[in-house]
């Protein structure tokens, strides 16, 4: 039997394989922000989009009406299915779990809805959704999808998923920052939270901190940190306070907003993101955990 295969048909293939790199770098810095958002772990978010790759490199192109919504709903459908799995990991995580932290541009600061959308605290929120409300949350407020195209990538019908996604808002607006912070306040806000530190300052450091601040400090079991959340201005301040003279800080704009990186003897250490309420600091999220801040080394493109 003949298996050989004819030029013309060799010509097709490539031609298909062509169109399909070209198509999935196009989209990739969007496929990584939905994953990620839905992960909030960029190694994670990697591996969903080599799995999504795998399984795009084999799909008959001609079939496809929409590339961008059909990869979408395939990273989604993967994302949903690690999220699961991630779930029961944290289970086990050694101390209080952070997202992963990104260094982003400076320019994400300017599309405030994605900004927000890829902060540390907001994905903190996103980590008390179902994960079905958090991928229609995801999809809908972020990315603004149609109820149809959501539905297919959760396989629930649209009237479902427009209910999911009014529980959704209502569960993140209770939960998120009451008031909106423009990228100057809170680079100002950094700024000074930084200087109060440098100097031990601690009445400064009071007068930055919402009496009700919670610290969370992210280690996972690998380097030392509190198991715990530690709450209280007093008791925050006097934990921030100890950082004076032993550490380089240097700001950074890690996802989405100004950060601080905490070097001790020229590496990082540690990546600290703040939330702001009012102008005050009322939620300060300090990740360690050495395997988790691998993306600080370099930007991180984030996209919708």
């Amino acid at each position: 039997m003949d298996t050989s295969v004819e030029p013309a048909d060799q010509a097709d293939q490539a031609d298909q394989a062509d169109s399909a790199t070209r198509t999935f770098v196009e989209h990739r810095n969007l496929l990584f922000t939905v994953a990620y958002e839905m992960l909030g772990s960029a190694a994670d978010a990697e591996d969903i989009l080599q799995e999504t790759w795998l399984r795009w490199a084999s799909v008959e192109l001609e079939s496809v009406r929409d590339r961008r919504a059909f990869l979408v709903r395939m990273v989604t459908r993967k994302a949903l299915t690690r999220l699961r799995t991630m779930r029961r990991r944290k289970e086990s995580y050694v101390g209080p779990w952070l997202p992963e932290p990104l260094l982003t541009s400076p320019d994400v600061a300017e599309d405030v809805e994605l900004a927000e959308s890829v902060s540390m605290a907001m994905l903190l929120v996103l980590e008390t959704l179902h994960p079905t409300e958090r991928a229609v949350f995801v999809l809908r407020e972020v990315f603004g999808l149609e109820y149809d195209e959501i539905g297919e990538a959760v396989g629930k019908t649209p009237a479902t998923v427009r209910q999911i996604a009014h529980r959704a808002r209502g569960h993140v607006a209770a939960r998120r920052p009451r008031a909106s912070v423009s990228a100057e306040q809170a680079r100002q806000a950094l700024a000074a939270f930084q200087r109060a530190i440098e100097t031990g300052d601690l009445q400064r450091l009071l007068d930055l901190l919402a009496p009700d601040v919670v610290l969370l400090t992210d280690g996972g079991g690998v380097v030392r940190a509190a198991l715990a959340p530690i709450e209280g201005a007093a008791t925050v301040a006097g934990v921030l306070s100890r950082i004076a003279g032993t550490a380089r800080l240097r700001p950074a704009h890690v996802n989405g907003h100004p950060a601080l990186l905490v070097e001790l003897d020229g590496e990082i250490d540690s990546v600290v993101a703040i939330r702001l309420d009012g102008g005050l600091i009322s939620g300060l999220y300090a990740v360690r955990n050495p395997g988790k801040l691998s993306r600080i080394g370099h930007e991180t493109v984030v996209s919708r």
